[in-house]
């Protein structure tokens, strides 16, 4: 069974391949097309598909459209209301139905050889699902799913069994808890459906003095639902203007809201628990990339384990649309083997684009020690390694990284970035000794936690310490990590500390460097010391002497 994923309607396009059960490859557009977000949330862009990316998932595994049995797209229009029934002020929303309804056309023209007929339509938030409990290495699981909105809804609960899911709740619009958080982002002068995350940070600034305010319009319900209303945000604290300072207000506002969150989620979690007394439970959506709010559902939640797709957002959908297809007629589903599914290039291939490039450029013995000595330098380095990485975190293949010992590294790697002082760079750590450090869920190869520093720690790996007194970590297997193990490896016999940072290889408003061509341009036009790209080392003083 050959099944293509693909989401495409809302934002962050993707396709996601599985073959015979089996996860072949996963990308987003973004990383093809070099738009953040590879497009805006808005009607008039629901007709784009991600056709670079889906191109090259069938490349990757030798297929052409004809050869699928089936391509997955991640919204059910037959499932969806008018706009103003449910409550939404959206007045072109009319238009996003039209092309989801069109979409087997458009993907056949898009993809030719396919035939229309072999798109099935998925249910938002069951692609959502899919993409965490059959992708996750539980067997049976509880899984919850939080976002914006899908067709009319805004959340799911229930319970895997294999690929079978049995939902047992969910919130219609326009309760929402992703349409709360987006509303406050852009409140505070972000921009909405893409920059959540900076609320998360700002908000460790902050003191949820407002909360009792805001529960008023946001809280669980005692049928495993929730309320969540639109806030008259103005009448807490005035509007940011995009661009200017921040005020303690601000970081007060964000502070209380991302509380209420996270007390709806526990409600949520301990009733979905009392359904199913499931040791595991599965998150996805783009709710679930607030690793604060996960962090409280590790310490405070009934459930023993939690596994959260490292793509959660929409771009997931494309992986479990493929998921949900292909568990209806395999008997056996594999689980996601790793985040690295995207793109990658031989040595060879590599060695081509600095030639072309007409760069300087040496093939040093071990790449993992020449990075050490750059770092213990205290340079800057470019990491490009492997396959690139599904979701929104770096994950030690198209990765930053410097000295977290250098207070001042976290300032400095937010300037290089062009992004927010405010924002916290992560600490890669090797997982046999992210324990010493860090308290938390462990392992945490995703970053989809924050974890207590250790005090003594702190002082000594003080880029990577949020002012809260967290990091958000990534535990690194040398099994599946070997270069990045003998990195880190070669970091600490140099230095005496387990911990590199890691921020991903990209600077603000850009997508996550993906191609070679990605990797020279940054370097090039980012004050980076060293870049690692394979076994090759370009370095600046050679470059620009």
């Amino acid at each position: 069974m050959r099944v293509l994923g693909i989401n495409a309607l809302f934002h962050d396009p993707a396709a996601a391949l599985v073959v015979d059960g089996t996860v072949v490859a996963a990308a987003e557009e973004e990383r093809f097309s070099r738009r953040k977000h590879g497009k805006r949330p808005v009607p008039f862009s629901a007709w784009e598909l991600p056709e670079r990316s889906a191109r090259w998932c069938l490349d990757r595994a030798g297929l052409d459209p004809a050869d699928l049995d089936a391509v997955a797209y991640s919204y059910d229009p037959a499932l969806a209301r008018p706009a103003e029934e449910m409550g939404l002020h959206d007045p072109w929303d009319h238009l996003r139905q039209e092309y989801a309804r069109r979409a087997p056309e458009f993907l056949a023209e898009a993809l030719p050889g396919l035939s229309p007929h072999k798109v099935r339509f998925v249910p938002h938030h069951v692609a959502h699902a899919a993409s965490a409990g059959p992708a996750s290495p539980h067997p049976e699981s509880s899984v919850l799913v939080l976002d914006g909105r899908g067709e009319s809804r805004s959340h799911l609960a229930g319970r895997y069994t294999g690929p079978h899911l049995d939902v047992l709740a969910a919130q219609t619009l326009p309760d929402s808890l992703g349409l709360f958080y987006e509303d406050l982002t852009a409140h505070l002068g972000f921009l909405r459906s893409s920059d959540e995350f900076k609320v998360m940070a700002l908000a460790s600034y902050g003191k949820p003095r407002l909360a009792d305010q805001l529960r008023g319009y946001v809280h669980a319900d005692p049928d495993g639902g929730f309320t969540a209303r639109p806030v008259p945000w103005s009448s807490l604290v005035p509007p940011r203007p995009a661009g200017e300072p921040w005020t303690q207000d601000h970081a007060d506002l964000a502070a209380s809201a991302q509380a209420c969150l996270e007390e709806v989620l526990l409600e949520l979690a301990h009733w979905l628990y009392g359904r199913t007394g499931d040791e595991v439970l599965t998150l996805a959506g783009g709710v679930a990339l607030n690793c604060v709010a996960n962090s409280r559902l590790h310490r405070e939640s009934p459930f023993r384990h939690i596994w959260v797709q490292p793509a959660a957002g929409d771009a997931g959908t494309a992986l479990g649309a493929a998921l949900h297809v292909a568990g209806q007629s395999e008997a056996r589903m594999e689980p996601m083997p790793t985040a690295a599914l995207g793109r990658d290039w031989t040595d060879a291939e590599l060695r081509a684009w600095l030639e072309r490039a007409a760069v300087p450029y040496e093939e040093p013995v071990d790449i993992a020690e020449t990075v050490a000595a750059e770092l213990e330098r205290d340079g800057i380095v470019a990491w490009f390694q492997g396959r690139s990485e599904y979701g929104p975190r770096a994950l030690g293949h198209r990765s930053l990284m410097a000295h977290p010992g250098r207070p001042a590294n976290l300032e400095r790697l937010n300037a290089v970035k062009g992004r927010e002082e405010f924002r916290p760079v992560a600490p890669m750590v090797l997982a046999e000794r992210a324990a010493e450090l860090f308290d938390g869920p462990m392992p945490s190869p995703y970053m989809l936690f924050v974890h207590d520093v250790d005090p003594h720690w702190r002082e000594r790996i003080p880029a990577v310490v949020h002012v809260d007194g967290t990091a958000r970590i990534q535990t690194v297997d040398r099994r599946t990590e070997p270069l990045v193990a003998r990195m880190l490896d070669a970091f600490e016999q140099r230095t005496g500390l387990p911990v590199v940072v890691n921020t991903s290889l990209n600077t603000a408003g850009r997508p996550m460097v993906d191609d070679p061509r990605d990797a020279l341009e940054c370097f090039g036009s980012a004050p980076v010391d060293l870049l690692a790209l394979g076994p090759f080392a370009v370095h600046r003083r050679a470059v620009f002497a």
